[in-house]
């Protein structure tokens, strides 16, 4: 009887192991170190709207890109949030330091100061180990003179190599965003201070 009681013990054991979910890996896009902010500092503060993301991309699982018409989904590799909140709480903070202001998304607005909205629409992110991870989003900038609101369209085609090790490409994608950020800051001071309709590109 004992030994029965061994054995069975034993098998619950191995049936308890066996059903164990597998480690989840957590990522996010928000870098580990801040952008280093601007010496001047715009008299506006900014307004970031949600970020649209392509519907099949915009889930919490990670995809993948394996060769030119594969695309593999990571269940146990997955985003903190949605992409397009990743995107817009790693783009936030560093687009306002970069401009030495204030993103007032989510709060009432403040009526003597100037507010630049700002709009992006992700078309393309591409996460492809041991060739590329590639951003590309279409984006504009809006700003109210007098009556009349003013409008910049902008895109951004961003690519960087990436290792084999797919672990190693988060860190890429981060940066993409980072010069996303500053791409879009830096036209946003240009265009307020030129008035001028000119996008600024990372080279």
């Amino acid at each position: 009887m004992k030994l029965l009681s061994f054995f069975s013990l034993l098998l619950a054991i191995f049936a308890i192991d066996g059903c164990t979910s597998p480690q989840i890996r957590n990522h996010t896009l928000l870098p580990p170190a801040p952008l280093s902010g601007s010496s001047n500092k715009v008299p506006f503060v900014i307004e970031l709207l949600p970020i649209g993301v392509p519907e099949q991309l915009d889930i919490t699982q990670v995809v993948l890109r394996q060769d030119g018409n594969t695309m593999l989904v990571l269940n146990n590799d997955r985003w903190l949030s949605p992409p397009s909140e990743e995107m817009h709480s790693a783009l936030s903070p560093q687009i306002a330091q970069r401009l030495g202001t204030q993103d007032i998304s989510g709060l009432p607005k403040v009526e003597e100061k100037q507010v630049m909205r700002i709009q992006i629409q992700l078309r393309r992110f591409d996460l492809w180990p041991g060739n590329q991870v590639r951003l590309d989003a279409d984006w504009s900038l809006s700003t109210r003179n007098g009556g009349q609101r003013q409008r910049l369209l902008c895109q951004s085609r961003l690519s960087m190599s990436a290792p084999a090790d797919y672990l190693q490409v988060f860190p890429v994608a981060q940066r993409l965003v980072t010069l996303l950020a500053i791409e879009i800051a830096d036209t946003a001071a240009y265009w307020h201070s030129s008035e001028s309709a000119s996008c600024t590109q990372q080279k």
